[in-house]
Formats: C-alpha cells, structure tokens, sequence
C-alpha cells in the first residue's frame, strides 16, 4: 500500500490529518505539485484527472478523492470514529462535511485558483472576476457556521469528525487565498484553535 501525497495542498493535507487522528501509518509517494509532477504518468497513469492524493492498495487497486480515501480507511480501523456513530450521527457528520466542502472550501479553492498569480499555469482560464465573486461566499458561510458552534464544541456535534478536518484545511487555505475569518465570528475562532492545536494538525 502507498499513498502518493502532495505537501501543503489541502486534499492531501486532510488523508494526513485523518490518517494520524487514527494512529495509521501508510508509506507515502511524495509529489512536488509545485513543478507539476501531478500531471506525469506515475499520477494519471492511477488517475486519469491527475489529482492528489491516490491511494494504491498492494493487490494495484486504485482509490482516489480524499473522503473516498478516509472512509476506506474507517471502514478498516472504526476507531475512533471520524464519520459519526449510529444513524443519526452518521447523517450528521455527512452533512456537515459537504456543506464544509462545498460551501467554504470549494469557495475558498475557486477565490485561490483564479486570482492568485502562482495559478495562471494551472487554472486556464483564469477568471479573476470569479475567484472574489467566491470570496464573500466564503464569508456568508462562516457566519453561518459561527451561529451552528455557538450550540456545541464540533462542526458535527460533540466529537472531532472529518467535517472539522475539511473545516479546517479550508480556513488555513484561505491565507493564500486572502480572505481573512471575520473578527465577529468569535465561534469559528474559539473551534479553530481548538481543531488547529491538535498533535494531528501538523501532519
């Protein structure tokens, strides 16, 4: 089994996160996506959309997209359990991972992607006027999440899930993509110093 990672890039970042919240070590194939290695055959020949992380299983069997990738590994080690427990929790965590991923960290993605200059070789077109149409997308969401966690310790509930994990990745994505938290959502601070201080966080 190996995973091939890429860095700082977010997608990676969560497997990482994920993978140490569970105690799970996996060999991992450092790719340099500053130099565009992501897009050579060792990638898309295991995937044709040239995007990080794949999982490579020892029978050659491929996973690839990052939640894929952790819930793979939950089913293998459900402890501690990332995903939520039993029905109602489950369908918790779910939701608050998609409205995580689609309505912050994709916004935060799309706001880096088309006016960040690095980008101009990666994101063709660029569209400048649609990375800050993303921006204030980002923020109406993190008001809405700082009145959720007004009510509990996690995005999900009262357990660390992956939601927090994605929630996470998204805001420290949002430095190079130069969105900043509002100083209001007092919540949102409080939960992400509380997620970003775990021994996890640094992997």
């Amino acid at each position: 089994m190996k995973l091939f990672d890429g860095g700082r890039a977010p997608n990676p970042r969560r497997v990482r996160i994920f993978l140490a919240e569970k105690g799970i070590a996996v060999p991992l194939v450092s790719v340099d996506m500053g130099a565009l290695e992501h897009r050579q055959q060792a990638v898309s020949s295991r995937n044709p959309l040239r995007r990080l992380p794949v999982l490579e299983l020892d029978d050659g069997t491929v996973v690839t997209e990052s939640v894929a990738i952790c819930r793979y590994f939950e089913e293998l080690n459900p402890e501690p359990a990332l995903f939520g427990r039993g029905a109602l929790g489950k369908a918790q965590v779910e939701m608050w991972q998609r409205r995580m991923e689609f309505n912050l960290l994709t916004c935060v993605a799309q706001a880096f992607r088309h006016t960040h200059p690095a980008m101009k070789e990666w994101e063709i077109p660029q569209i400048p006027e649609w990375g800050e149409a993303n921006k204030p997308k980002a923020i109406e969401f993190l008001r809405l999440l700082d009145g959720e966690l007004g009510t509990r310790e996690f995005a999900a509930g009262d357990a660390y899930s992956i939601a927090d994990i994605t929630g996470m990745i998204a805001i420290d994505f949002m430095k190079p993509a130069r969105i900043k938290v509002p100083d209001e959502c007092s919540n949102v601070l409080r939960w992400y110093r509380m997620v970003s201080s775990r021994p996890s966080a640094a992997a």
